[in-house]
């Protein structure tokens, strides 16, 4: 591509322009962006003592390449140019015109995180067909890159319907195959080529000069990405440029990148060679209740390229209002609402309990008002070195009506810091809080949790266990030879039969709504039951133990062909042991109210 096709450089330097607008207040944008500013501003007035070189006329270069060239593809958008938003000029100036002194790119690892519908692919198919044909590379190689063949060619179509769009591009690159199957863009000039690959293709040794990943939340490894890093070594200006919605997992490849990027933009840590713009939202923020921050997640809600059309930016304020509504009183939808439109990590692929639904259910009471509350409980009972829970559920009671839970967590006391650095929580700070108890030994003691649990029965009123029947033959003989007592332990099936219905109810009054009336199968004593649909609404309420708070946002759920649903311990990120004991406990339960004088508000201690 000669230069002649591209429009001349402009004095007005767009980068610097948008990170002054931002800090300005002019534009919307989140906390990460605005220190990505700042640090663009740092760079500029120390970039000669750093080595590093700021090219206006290579930014602009790069830019006109976008916005002469290309052309955008897809619905009302088919065929315009393909006018840069402010935040995308940002990101392209940067990546294009930092340099260092010895002539190497800047920016070697670029990471790019925004709401969906933002206008990353295109952004980066564009970025791809620049440095296929316009950045003065030999025999460049530009790939569209994933863990999966199907996901790269998302991105390289959108490459390739760019191509067609386009009269300058189409007419100088060879497309091998046709349609929808091309899989290949030659250009004759450098002998370059732009192509889809995955790493379960089983190939290697590309040599990127371009390297593009997109959806890095779904990728499980860092293949894809060690496999691009690992073959630019020899060139000079090589750059893997990743795009991301917001993951569920910091653990991940995608949660790695993303809190390096915030610490690099944050000044904290020093890594001149990775550009980051993450969108974010400041804390306090609610996109579900104040559209103002919205623009800070979406950075091209706002942008209009053509005032004359009366188009709206993107993804659309109705879009993202239709999403919100739908998501309201719907944990697992309103999770991912937030993660994948607002940019708010969640700690599950499809959390089936939402933070807003689980914090607003917290109320602790004194232990000694429960006492004498009917209650049933769940065991979940771990094999060797898991944690293992007891979750006790109270009934509802005339002057309190709630479902109250109530639970209990062991885990072995050995190697407990090399429990807490793989499954990244704190277990001696909840040790030693009370929300978390040991037994002695590398495996779990079932010995001396069968004497806790005694101890627990004896002082509430738990008339039924339930718990998984395949882990429960060692407490019976425990049980046999150590003379303790329990009560009537119930066997609880871990399948869509049992825990559908189970699942069920237990949304039902986390969320405050009511069932159909059903029986509750248990000798009140001295308690007058109150038939359900007599009943207040009855929702449920936890004690805010925060073991119980992490299983709760690590709990996916999943559909059998009838809709039928469990929540999958595979499927997990982390232990979800508490909410399948308090699942089964809620499925003992059946349904029903109790009257009772008994005050919630007196004072007491518990066990």
């Amino acid at each position: 591509m000669n230069n002649e096709t591209l429009p001349p450089s402009t004095s007005v330097d767009r980068v610097t322009a948008f990170a002054q607008a931002v800090l300005a207040g002019e534009l919307v944008a989140g906390p990460d962006v605005r220190n990505a500013c700042k640090r663009h501003l740092r760079d500029r007035d120390t970039a000669e003592l750093r080595g590093l070189v700021w090219d206006q006329a290579a930014a602009d270069k790069a830019l006109g390449f976008f916005e002469e060239v290309l052309c955008l593809n897809g619905g009302e958008y088919e065929g315009e140019p393909f006018v840069l938003a402010p935040w995308q000029a940002f990101v392209v100036g940067s990546l294009f015109g930092w340099y260092t002194v010895d002539g190497y790119r800047r920016f070697r690892m670029a990471y790019i995180e925004t709401g969906k519908g933002s206008g990353k692919s295109p952004l980066v198919g564009g970025i791809g067909l620049y440095g296929l044909v316009a950045d003065d590379e030999q025999r460049a190689e530009i790939y569209a890159a994933a863990t999966k063949r199907d996901q790269a060619m998302i991105l390289f179509r959108d490459a390739v319907s760019m191509v067609n769009m386009s009269p300058a591009l189409v007419r100088r690159l060879v497309q091998s195959g046709r349609d929808e199957k091309v899989w290949n863009l030659f250009y004759p000039n450098t002998n370059s080529f732009f192509r889809p690959i995955s790493s379960d293709d089983g190939q290697s040794g590309p040599r990127p000069h371009i390297g593009l990943l997109d959806e890095l939340h779904e990728h499980k490894s860092a293949t894809a990405v060690n496999m691009m890093r690992a073959g630019t070594k020899n060139r000079r200006r090589a750059m893997i440029v990743m795009i991301t919605n917001s993951g569920s997992d910091k653990n991940s490849v995608c949660g790695q990148y993303h809190e390096l990027g915030k610490r690099i933009c944050a000044g904290i840590e020093d890594n001149d060679s990775l550009f980051a713009f993450i969108c974010s939202l400041d804390e306090g923020d609610d996109p579900f209740t104040d559209e103002s921050c919205w623009a800070k997640v979406n950075p091209s809600l706002d942008f209009v390229a053509d005032p004359e059309r009366q188009t709206e930016g993107i993804p659309g304020r109705k879009y993202l209002r239709e999403q919100v509504a739908e998501a309201r009183g719907l944990p697992a939808k309103e999770a991912v609402v937030r993660r994948l439109n607002f940019c708010q990590w969640t700690q599950a692929d499809n959390p089936w309990i939402g933070w807003d639904v689980w914090s607003a259910a917290e109320e602790r009471v004194p232990m000694r008002l429960l006492r004498t509350r009917p209650a049933v409980a769940g065991l979940d009972l771990s094999s060797t070195t898991d944690l293992t829970a007891f979750v006790l559920l109270f009934y509802p009671i005339e002057a309190d009506p709630h479902w109250r839970l109530l639970p209990y967590f062991w885990i072995p006391d050995h190697q407990l810091e090399e429990r807490e650095r793989r499954d990244k929580v704190p277990y001696s700070v909840w040790i030693k809080d009370g929300h978390l108890e040991t037994t002695p030994g590398k495996a779990i003691s079932k010995l001396h949790v069968l004497r806790r649990l005694q101890t627990i029965c004896d002082y509430f009123e738990v008339h039924q266990i339930a718990y998984d029947r395949w882990r429960i033959e060692d407490l019976r003989e425990l049980m046999n030879e150590h003379g303790i007592t329990l009560p009537e332990l119930t066997p609880f099936g871990q399948g869509f039969k049992d825990m559908g219905p189970a699942v069920d109810e237990f949304e039902r009054r986390l969320l405050g709504t009511v069932a159909e009336p059903d029986v509750l199968d248990l000798d009140p004593g001295d308690y007058q039951l109150v038939p359900r649909e007599a009943a207040e609404v009855e929702t449920l309420r936890h004690d805010g133990n925060p073991v119980l708070t992490w299983n709760a946002g690590n709990a996916i759920t999943v559909s059998d062909p009838a809709g039928n649903r469990k929540v999958d311990k595979q499927k997990a990120i982390g232990r979800i042991d508490g909410i399948v004991a308090a699942i089964m406990a809620t499925g003992s339960s059946g349904a029903g109210s109790v009257s009772s004088g008994t005050s919630i508000y007196e004072e007491g201690t518990g066990i």
